[in-house]
């Protein structure tokens, strides 16, 4: 496939007008969880070898949060979504290009019901096509970025934009570095299909979450970027404060004035604040 597929200029529409919301009702959910965790998860066991680490950075977090990963394939997404712990994943949108996902009303519709898809442009489009994921944020829908805004076509050192930093110091959100491994070779730009020849071993991937980064301000998204890069080159962030993780989300929640965690909105999909969870590392899961 070629990328991308329709230029990305200011119409005079909204992202949100090509968003399709039904994608988030509870029968999609159903169905997304049984896509992903019934035909992608076989599909991705058996063309790749998968390791998840740093699932134990989520321990200490309540939605919702940025996941801030590296893009050099179309596998990404599927293999960062079934890396997730179920509360994450069910509850977790992702952003993708306008112009390449939703030139098509059916590809959007696929994409939408498959990964839970939500249209931004590559290039900003200023606060009028993000009102529809601030709504997702409000109703404490996480978020899946890819700040490269493409897959990389070198390897995967790709200029970083600093929406996501924005965004997360906007509205008092914490960063999840993600770092993906090895998909490029499984599936690279220009193919649509993974490929493995019956007689080779599977593709070794990885999937490692960071250590939380929690931007104070809109001013330090320089700093968060430069972080997030370190970590896509294969370094780990230190945790951005001393405090734990947990009390830094509450104290940016009330920077912004958004609900602390354990709260919800009203009109929020989940009424239960989920069961607190130990802390500390956890092995890595190989698929």
């Amino acid at each position: 496939m070629k990328e991308p597929v329709a230029p990305d200029h200011d119409d005079g529409g909204t992202c949100a007008d090509l968003d399709m919301p039904w994608a988030r009702s509870p029968p999609a959910r159903v169905a997304r969880e049984m896509i992903l965790r019934g035909g992608l998860h076989a599909l991705l066991t058996y063309y790749t070898r998968r390791r998840t680490t740093g699932v134990g950075e989520l321990a200490e977090l309540e939605p919702p949060v940025l996941f801030v990963a590296n893009h050099c394939s179309h596998i990404d997404t599927p293999l960062i979504l079934c890396a997730l712990p179920g509360r994450w994943r069910r509850r977790t949108a992702v952003a993708a290009a306008v112009d390449y996902f939703y030139a098509d009303r059916r590809v959007a519709a696929l994409a939408s019901l498959a990964f839970n898809t939500v249209p931004v442009r590559r290039r900003g489009g200023g606060t009028r096509d993000v009102a529809h994921v601030e709504a997702l944020l409000a109703d404490r829908w996480s978020l899946l970025l890819y700040p490269q805004g493409t897959r990389s076509q070198e390897g995967c050192a790709q200029p970083l934009r600093s929406g996501a930093a924005v965004l997360a110091a906007r509205h008092g959100l914490p960063i999840v570095p993600v770092r993906v491994g090895g998909t490029r070779a499984a599936m690279p730009p220009g193919q649509s299909w993974p490929r493995r020849r019956s007689w080779r071993r599977r593709h070794p991937t990885t999937v490692t979450f960071g250590a939380v980064i929690d931007p104070r301000s809109v001013d330090e998204r320089a700093e968060v970027m430069a972080r997030l890069r370190a970590f896509f080159a294969g370094g780990e962030p230190a945790p951005s404060r001393p405090e734990g993780l947990a009390s830094a989300q509450r104290a940016a929640r009330t920077r912004t004035g958004r609900p602390t965690p354990g709260t919800f909105p009203t009109g929020a999909s989940d009424r239960r604040a989920p069961a607190p969870r130990t802390s500390g590392p956890r092995p890595a899961s190989r698929a």
